[in-house]
């Protein structure tokens, strides 16, 4: 019988980071995890400490293996991560393949067939979250090609912990500890070549700006990005909720749509007032606004010299005795630019 690892500080501390993430989920009642396995570090240390810590918290744990078919040998890269899967414990195990094409490039085509897949495995086995292995160091990349793009205070605020069906459980715990909790249980990681890509964005960031930042402003850049995101995740989630409450006392339903009163918009700040035009418009048509859409739409209250109607996806939006009245509008309508925000990887 094969002796247990000796318990090392990188195994305690993924192993910890899984476990506080389980917490908020309660009870497990034998409810399904799917780890998302790509075979590398992160992905793997995040499976065998899932492995160790859901039976523990009464879930049980399965992983999905998506194969995006982008290079030679990547069903035996799928088949390998799946073998180690099954080594670990975890069951049910898929393995999924997926066409990479659409709009964006390679790197979001593959990043939407991947999301896609993951969501429909978990649907497909009944999976209350899947789990990422996104870091820290994945944080700080993300803060930094925010704020490359101009993104607001939202897309800085990075990924976050458990955004359902995600759960990332490695958000605080560094690249550098994934790596060594795969050595200290023996584990081989298997090592992208995109991730050492420079065409890619990311990839970039990672190899070329992160190690300039570190090198000339002193070390802990990535761990102070990430902390930087988490506090804007905090403000983020008072506003939202703030603007929750709004949206249900100020709201007034037609059957053709929604009304906010120009007044009660007026007399608020540009922040709140955004997050309850776009949580207006999410709740009752189920778009999410990009920010452009979204200022073309304040605009009708901040700076109301009588223009026309903004046109949202199938929405009308109109400023109509003292309101501003969302409406469905079938067919094709001209969007004020912007793009809906993209998911983190």
């Amino acid at each position: 019988m094969p002796s247990r690892p000796r318990l090392t500080p990188a195994i305690a501390d993924v192993r910890r980071a899984v476990r506080t993430a389980f917490a908020p989920l309660g009870a497990g009642d034998a409810r399904l995890l799917l780890v998302a396995l790509s075979g590398g570090a992160d992905s793997l240390a995040l499976a065998s400490a899932t492995a160790f810590e859901a039976p523990r918290a009464g879930f049980r744990a399965g992983a999905v293996v998506v194969d995006h078919g982008l290079q030679d040998g990547s069903a035996d890269v799928a088949r390998r991560a799946r073998d180690e899967a099954e080594a670990l414990g975890l069951d049910p195990v898929l393995v999924v393949r997926v066409t990479v094409d659409g709009p964006g490039g390679p790197e979001a085509a593959a990043r939407d067939a991947r999301y896609r897949a993951l969501r429909e495995a978990a649907e497909a086995t009944g999976a209350v979250r899947v789990l990422l292995g996104h870091t820290r160091d994945d944080q700080a990349e993300t803060v930094l090609l925010g704020l490359a793009r101009g993104s607001g205070p939202d897309s800085l605020a990075g990924m976050r912990t458990d955004s359902p069906p995600w759960l990332r459980p490695l958000l605080d715990i560094p690249r550098s500890a994934t790596e060594a909790c795969c050595a200290d249980l023996g584990l081989e990681p298997w090592t992208d070549p995109h991730n050492a890509d420079e065409r890619y964005r990311r990839v970039r960031v990672r190899r070329r700006v992160l190690p300039v930042l570190e090198r000339e402003l002193g070390p802990g850049v990535a761990e102070a990005l990430a902390r930087t995101a988490e506090q804007l995740r905090e403000d983020a989630a008072a506003l939202d909720a703030l603007a929750d409450e709004w949206v249900i006392e100020i709201a007034e339903h037609a059957e053709a749509g929604i009304a906010l009163p120009v007044a009660a918009l007026e007399a608020n700040p540009p922040a709140l007032r955004q997050r309850v035009i776009r949580l207006a418009v999410e709740n009752e048509f189920g778009v999410t606004p990009s920010r452009a859409q979204t200022l073309a739409v304040a605009r009708l209250v901040s700076d109301w010299h009588g223009q026309g109607a903004v046109f949202l996806p199938g929405i009308t939006v109109e400023r109509r005795e003292g309101r501003l009245c969302f409406s469905a509008a079938p067919g094709p309508h001209h969007e004020p630019g912007g793009t809906p925000p993209d998911d983190p990887r």
